[in-house]
């Protein structure tokens, strides 16, 4: 039997058992779920008073189930469904909601920044039967700075949208949208970060500096954000609630990398690579691409070379999924190309 992700201690092993049989349900693809199923579903959270989600993948068979609290679940790794650029990752969320609330701040979260083909909470009643769907879907190209949309609140038993249509016409716009991108400028798009306790002067300065490091690496800046702090983060460098905000406004822009002003250590670096599926590269990396570029010597080829090695080497350490973004591109060119 499958694995019952997420807040599963203190369940009676009947209520166990139940959970890991939802993953012989099946949905018809083209459904968000069953009223069925949402009755099951939404009849079980309530009796263990908390959160119950289920991935479901476009075949409509359950890819997880996941068992949250009282206010939320954490969606477990879905690196078997990665959103490529123009895609999205093929799962859809629906989970249950404790009382009839709408969709949180970190539903949509969760929505912009694992690229789900949708995100649905189902809003209990009182004796815990459905009273109604909150769905939403990303938006390919983002209004009002917003990069999903909120659909109007759906009955139980009639969730009346085929969501293997309004996937595909996602994906057709947004891969439209990312080739439109790919044609304009042909470079890889960044945005730029700086995290500093400076002066706001000293800061505007280094973030200029930047952003000419990254005209010189061939890197078409689609926008900079600077937050000043009294103290950096020594884990993420920046919050984790800026950091999902920066991911969103990447993705937003269609950037593929996002640039920090300031050197990121190897475990910021992990830690960050960990909750943004972007490629991430500090100031050092991008100054040793632009070296890498232009040497031309064999001399200069084995000293960038080896700068390049000394800048990786403490970065090899432990499970690192920053490196395996860089190839082929800004940070992961290696001395004399030139080509992104």
């Amino acid at each position: 039997m499958k694995k019952v992700y997420g807040n599963t201690a203190g369940l009676k092993a009947g209520q166990l058992r139940r959970l890991e049989n939802l993953y012989r349900r099946r949905v018809p693809p083209e459904q968000i779920l069953t009223p069925e199923l949402a009755r099951d579903v939404s009849l079980l959270s309530h009796e263990i008073r908390r959160q119950i989600g289920l991935l479901i993948n476009r075949q409509g068979r359950l890819a997880f189930v996941v068992v949250g609290d009282t206010k939320k679940i954490l969606l477990p790794s879905t690196d078997d469904y990665p959103a490529a650029p123009g895609r999205l990752c093929g799962l859809r969320c629906v989970h249950t909601h404790l009382k009839n609330e709408p969709l949180t701040r970190d539903d949509l979260t969760d929505l912009a920044l694992l690229r789900l083909d949708l995100m649905a909470a189902i809003g209990q009643a009182g004796d815990g039967r459905p009273q109604a769907v909150y769905v939403a879907h990303v938006l390919p190209e983002p209004s009002e700075r917003l990069p999903y949309r909120v659909l109007p609140p759906l009955q139980p038993w009639a969730l009346d949208i085929d969501c293997l249509a309004l996937t595909q016409a996602l994906e057709d716009e947004l891969e439209r949208v990312v080739t439109g991108r790919r044609a304009e400028s042909g470079r890889e798009r960044a945005l730029l970060v700086s995290v500093s306790t400076e002066s706001r002067h000293r800061t505007a300065e280094s973030m200029a500096e930047l952003k000419e490091l990254a005209r010189s690496a061939g890197i078409e800046t689609v926008g900079s954000v600077i937050q000043h702090r009294d103290k950096v983060d020594p884990r993420f460098l920046i919050g984790t609630g800026k950091l999902q905000e920066l991911a969103i406004q990447a993705l937003q822009e269609g950037a593929q990398l996002i640039v920090f002003d300031q050197e990121l250590n190897p475990s910021q670096i992990r830690s960050i690579t960990n909750q943004v599926e972007l490629k991430i590269i500090d100031r050092t990396q991008l100054i040793l691409d632009i070296f890498a570029q232009r040497a031309q010597s064999r001399e200069g080829k084995l000293q960038v070379e080896l700068a390049q090695l000394r800048y990786m080497l403490p970065r090899l350490v432990g499970r690192n999924t920053a490196l395996s973004r860089l190839a082929g591109g800004i940070g992961g060119r290696g001395p004399g190309e030139t080509k992104l």
